[in-house]
This record gives structure tokens, C-alpha cells and sequence, in this order.
């Protein structure tokens, strides 16, 4: 009987640290994480609007109008497809994004969160995104770093919400 207590206390006390520590990972507990981060006026002739390249997240596509900002991206492994909006400030832009898991339904096929950019030019004068994302309410967690691809315009609508696209098209003579 006492061991059978024990066990019951035991499951009830790990089922509670499972709980509130799920809890504080998603920023349900506590406050949430944000960048503390000044913005400064954009570079001369530059603007948000363009492609940048992540050796993780892939191609990211991003459009401005006025101070608004949206964007869509593709993982270079093609496992997820995410969008992103947000409000640019000078060359700080404070978005959230949304991420989805080709193939996969439920609540483990999304996943999102906030986070920022911090537009700057490198030494070879080509525009860079520095930024963080995070989970839930955070903005912060995760580095994302992006260097604009010089030329290549963007096109939200080449990053597909499904399977299209990932796969060469079936043609007749490949059915044979």
C-alpha cells in the first residue's frame, strides 16, 4: 500500500514538472523573451524587398509595402514551407511567422512564433538579414541569418503550401 502511494505521488509530481515546465517553454509561464533592439535608418538605396538565402531555411522571398512586410520560404531540405508579416521600422523589422510540415496533420505539422530582423550591409556591400526567431510568445531563440540575393526578384507564389513543386511532374511516358 505505501509503495503504491509513493508511485502515485511520484507520477502526479513528475506529470506537474512535465506541465509547467511545457508551459514556460512556450512562454505561457513568465514573461516572453523579446529583442531589445534600436532601429536605425535603412542603408541608402536599399530596401526589405527582395530574396535572401539561408543554408537551412532556404530561399526566403520577402515583399514590402509602405512598412508593411510579408515573406514565404521553403527549407533546402523541403521537410517545411513558413510565411512570415510583420511591421518594418527603419531596418528593424518585428514579425511573426507560421512554418508547415509537408506531409505530416495535427498539431505537430506547425509550428510558430515571433521574431526579427536587422537589416545591414556586409563588406562585399550586399544587403544581410541578422536576426533571432522564437517559439510561441518569444522573439527571441534562434539565430536566422540571410544574405539578399543580388538580382533575383522575389515571388511568393513559387513557394507552394503543398506537395507541388517538390517532385518532377508525372508525364505519360512515365507511367510506362
Amino acid at each position: 500500500m505505501r509503495t503504491h502511494r509513493f508511485l502515485g505521488a511520484l507520477v502526479t509530481a513528475c506529470a506537474l514538472a512535465c506541465a509547467s515546465s511545457s508551459l514556460v517553454a512556450c512562454g505561457g509561464a513568465g514573461d516572453a523573451h523579446t529583442a531589445n533592439i534600436k532601429p536605425d535608418n535603412m542603408p541608402e538605396g536599399q530596401e526589405w524587398t527582395g530574396v535572401y538565402f539561408n543554408p537551412v531555411f532556404g530561399y526566403l522571398h520577402m515583399i514590402q509595402n509602405d512598412n508593411n512586410i510579408v515573406g514565404k520560404w521553403k527549407r533546402t531540405d523541403s521537410s517545411a514551407w513558413g510565411e512570415m508579416s510583420g511591421v518594418a521600422t527603419g531596418n528593424v523589422v518585428h514579425f511573426t511567422w507560421k512554418e508547415h510540415k509537408y506531409g505530416l496533420v495535427g498539431p505537430a505539422a506547425e509550428a510558430k512564433g515571433k521574431g526579427y530582423f536587422v537589416f545591414k550591409m556586409n563588406s562585399d556591400k550586399i544587403g544581410e538579414l541578422d536576426g533571432e526567431y522564437g517559439l510561441g510568445d518569444d522573439e527571441t531563440g534562434g539565430q536566422w541569418h540571410n544574405v539578399k540575393q543580388v538580382g533575383k526578384k522575389p515571388d511568393l507564389n513559387s513557394i507552394q503550401g503543398d506537395m507541388q513543386g517538390t517532385a518532377p511532374p508525372a508525364t505519360k511516358d512515365s507511367w510506362q
